[in-house]
């Protein structure tokens, strides 16, 4: 069975590998104190162009979000998500059981606009009764979505507006952020979202590392007293070398950027045959994310021989398809996949 339904279930780059084998018995301090994780952060807030940003390395997405959306609000406030927001959709409400509800945008295609979000927050803030109502607090987005697409530098610029307007962090989770930097279609880089965002994220789970998430922090309220909050959440990593390593490694020769751009390659071939079977998508193809619509005869014919996730029903007769490259995805998988699509 040869997957493409997620972009996570390989191991890690053989540099980090090679890396973490030859410093396994090397005795450093804990709690990401350690030389490997300073040399992280200090290659993160070079790539960032950001000196003066905290970093902070954590084990995995959920558990980033839910530290960041812990510390940042009080207890009375909410943070605002895309409908098919991570937070709202594949956290098993987690940031509910920490107290803080998530107040969802609907969307046709996974992107909030400023003008929703800033219609949410005007619509609290004029609401003469709306101490009887969570506050909106932060503002979440995802770079890439959950739909595969991209914020574009000039819709982040206005995001980055409306939480001035109203005096709210803006948070990106950048689970998938590699693949979203390496797409021919992004305009947005890593040294724009250290200046528009207060605090944001450069996922390791899904390009390369075998675990981690870098948050960036560039809110100097947001950086008090945050390494309690990752220990109170169960955040804080021992062996905080084992990321601080797989960062420094990530983050030497722009090997990050480069191995991410594996996969947007190869998205190309597989659009390709599916506009040759005359198979439209639900959402435009952007990065590492396609979304076809196939017959359920289709999906089963495929699935077959691929492992891909049933994204969600279309019709009685279709649904919509996900299917994911990633950082370490084989030309030769890709090139099959294109002929049995082709033949369907």
């Amino acid at each position: 069975m040869i997957r493409f339904d997620s972009d996570y279930t390989r191991g890690a780059h053989e540099r980090i590998m090679q890396k973490l084998m030859e410093t396994n018995m090397t005795q450093t301090s804990g709690y990401g104190t350690d030389t490997h994780c300073q040399r992280a952060h200090e290659l993160i807030q070079e790539a960032c162009m950001a000196p003066h940003a905290d970093v902070h390395l954590l084990v995995g997405g959920t558990q980033t979000n839910l530290t960041v959306i812990a510390h940042v609000l009080k207890p009375y406030q909410a943070v605002i998500s895309a409908e098919t927001g991570h937070v709202n959709t594949s956290e098993t409400g987690a940031i509910e059981a920490a107290g803080h509800k998530v107040l969802t945008i609907p969307t046709a295609d996974g992107k909030m606009t400023a003008s929703q979000v800033r219609d949410m927050l005007k619509s609290h803030f004029e609401d003469a009764g709306r101490i009887h109502t969570p506050q909106p607090g932060l503002l979440y987005l995802s770079q890439s979505t959950e739909t595969g697409l991209l914020y574009t530098l000039a819709e982040l610029k206005a995001m980055r507006a409306v939480c001035d307007e109203f005096n709210i962090p803006l948070f990106i989770d950048g689970a998938r952020l590699g693949y979203a930097l390496a797409s021919p279609n992004n305009d947005a880089k890593l040294a724009d979202l250290a200046r528009l965002c207060d605090v944001f994220y450069i996922g390791g789970t899904k390009q390369g590392a075998l675990f981690g998430e870098a948050l960036v922090i560039t809110n100097d309220t947001i950086k008090k007293d945050f390494r309690y909050t990752i220990k109170q959440r169960g955040a804080l990593l021992a062996k905080g070398r084992l990321l601080g390593i797989q960062f420094e490694t990530l983050f030497e020769d722009d090997l990050y950027l480069s191995i991410s751009k594996n996969a947007i390659q190869l998205v190309s071939p597989l659009k390709e045959a599916f506009d040759v079977a005359g198979i439209k998508f639900q959402y435009p193809v952007t990065t590492n994310q396609l979304f076809p619509i196939l017959t359920k005869a289709q999906f089963k014919k495929l699935s077959e021989k691929y492992a891909l996730t049933a994204w969600e029903e279309k019709s009685d007769t279709h649904l919509v398809a996900r299917i994911c490259t990633d950082w370490s995805t084989h030309p030769s998988h890709v090139e099959e996949l294109a002929s049995d699509i082709r033949n369907l």
